[in-house]
């Protein structure tokens, strides 16, 4: 259900998922539904719905057993679940059909599924949230420093105005300290316990069904629904599209170190990158390139999930085995993010002097806006701008610098503020010590 190339050992130092990927092999999902099932038996034993000695004696067995996940293999191919397959393993391994008969009492397959996959998508939260923490770790400290180196900042790939490192660094951390803050709410309101039975209405469960929804919940840490949500998706959905927003913001990181390092620039270097096989003064900046492949990979699948997010009634196998094929990925392209940007953060280092330079010589174009603005305050904004554009014009093709070109045009007013990008550089070093002081508060 999972293989990929998050599987490959080939491949498994490029897409580092840490132990998440974990959570979603065969083992991983089995435990889950066992300790779910172990759970319910207890509660149900709590409430007096099955003997309290055959809870104990379930309890026992799922923490005890071990089954093998290719045994379940064959059943679970004929029946599209798993779940029939391992009650019936582990009522075997019981060799106590007195109390086993009482294991999966009133629930349904799903219930066990659902219920373990949140067990397994906490997890996944809680080492990404980690890997996070440890990349806003890096970006503040370097927000902070740089706030007020200036750098070309870009738009349509061109040289727009100036703003600060630190502001730059800070665009890519930001939107790390959004997603942390979402992390309570997504918790507290998406990782739910399933218990509804056959067709939602938990009829085989009786009058108690809603207490013992609520004591499972407690029991596994989660939140009750407080109803059934076997063909609503939208939980599954809104924690698929934060991992996915993982992937994406950190593919934006990828996006700019690519450009920044690339041979024409090379305004950040890399302690490390990738070789080339036949070009021996290359530096692959390789991580970066899989952060942006991942943000892809990961938007690609949620596109898929979402078309698998309307069931047919009450149950839906397509849609749900739709969901099998696109959620592990999902994950797995979040916590490969997560762990490849890690390493990266650690490794760029602004070229300073290079960043310098293009504020120089022709580069000085840059400061054009601002000359536009302080010519307005003698001339109307229009005609401001008509002469500013001449000016460039004349600088690009005799290749003197903009400033020598306005001073002798303009010798009555002060333009030496106009070309200091420390003076242009607006909010941006605010906004770098803004996110650096956030970073902190962590």
């Amino acid at each position: 259900m999972a293989a990929s190339l998050f599987d490959s050992q080939l491949y498994a130092n490029l897409f580092k998922t840490g132990d998440v990927s974990r959570l979603f092999s065969d083992s991983a999902e089995i435990r889950a539904m066992l300790l779910v099932e172990g759970a319910l038996a207890k509660a149900q034993g709590a409430m007096g719905l099955i003997p309290e000695d055959s809870a104990a004696a379930i309890g026992r067995a799922v923490m005890e057993v071990a089954l093998d996940p290719g045994a379940l293999t064959r059943e679970t191919g004929r029946n599209g679940v798993p779940v029939p397959a391992l009650v019936a393993a582990l009522r075997e391994e019981m060799n106590a059909p007195e109390h086993a008969q009482y294991v999966h009492w009133g629930a349904t397959s799903q219930d066990i599924m659902d219920t373990g996959l949140m067990l397994r998508l906490r997890q996944a939260l809680a080492a990404v949230e980690t890997d996070l923490k440890a990349i806003l770790a890096q970006l503040g400290p370097m927000a902070e420093t740089y706030a007020m180196q200036p750098i070309a900042g870009r738009t349509y790939g061109q040289i727009a105005t100036p703003t600060s490192y630190g502001a730059v660094v800070a665009g890519w951390g930001t939107p790390l300290l959004s997603l942390l803050e979402e992390l309570a709410t997504l918790r507290r309101s998406c990782l739910l316990v399933s218990l509804s039975g056959a067709a939602g209405t938990a009829s085989a469960l009786g009058h108690e069904a809603a207490d013992l929804r609520k004591r499972l919940a407690e029991d596994l840490a989660l939140t009750d629904p407080k109803r059934s949500w076997h063909s609503d998706r939208t939980p599954v959905l809104r924690i698929a599209d934060w991992f996915a927003r993982v992937s994406v913001c950190l593919g934006k990181l990828g996006n700019d170190v690519i450009g920044l390092s690339q041979s024409s620039v090379g305004e950040i270097n890399l302690s490390s990158g990738g070789a080339s096989s036949t070009m021996p003064q290359k530096q692959n900046p390789v991580s970066a390139s899989a952060l942006v492949a991942l943000a892809h990979q990961a938007s690609a699948q949620l596109s898929a999930l979402h078309t698998s997010a309307s069931p047919q009634h009450q149950r839906d196998g397509a849609s749900w085995f739709g969901e099998w094929l696109s959620l592990p990925q999902i994950v797995f392209c979040a916590a490969s993010a997560a762990q490849t940007a890690k390493g990266l953060t650690g490794e760029i280092s602004p070229n300073t002097g290079q960043m310098d330079a293009v504020f120089e010589g022709t580069g000085a174009t840059i400061f054009a806006e601002a000359l536009t603005f302080e010519l307005a305050r003698v001339m109307r904004r229009p005609e401001a701008q008509a002469a500013v554009k001449t000016l460039c014009q004349t600088a690009i093709s005799t290749g003197h610098p903009l400033q020598d070109l306005a001073t002798e045009a303009y010798p009555d007013l002060d333009l030496d503020p106009v070309f200091s990008a420390q003076t242009q550089l607006g909010q941006a070093p605010q906004e770098a010590r803004n996110f650096a002081e956030a970073c902190k508060a962590l």
